[in-house]
């Protein structure tokens, strides 16, 4: 693997994501992102000809075992007032969300 997630890679994203873990969280997490970006390595070498598709794989889907594409018709919730009820502040039909304090990336 040429490349890996180092230790002040890891801690700047931690910084911007403004996560709080523990040294041991840390290095558990960095190895498991490490561990995906080698399974992402792995897979990016497979070799595959110029005539594999996209999305091949071992079940073909063919007009006869593939459902029709569902259409895209909007539904209203029947009980919104529900749903509105458990929010701990809203108004008039909205959900209010805490301002959350961000700082300028540079």
């Amino acid at each position: 693997m040429a490349e890996e997630i180092t230790i002040e890679i890891f801690n700047h994203l931690v910084q911007l994501a403004a996560l709080e873990l523990s040294n041991e969280e840390s290095e558990y997490l960095r190895q498991q992102l490490n561990n995906q970006l080698k399974a992402i390595h792995e897979l990016e070498a497979i070799p595959l000809d110029a005539h594999t598709p996209i999305a091949a794989h071992g079940l073909p889907y063919t007009p006869e075992i593939t459902p029709p594409i569902r259409g895209d018709e909007w539904a209203p919730y029947p009980a919104p007032d529900e749903i509105l009820t458990q929010a701990p502040e809203t108004d008039e039909s909205y959900f209010v969300v805490p301002e959350i304090p961000h700082t300028e990336l540079e």
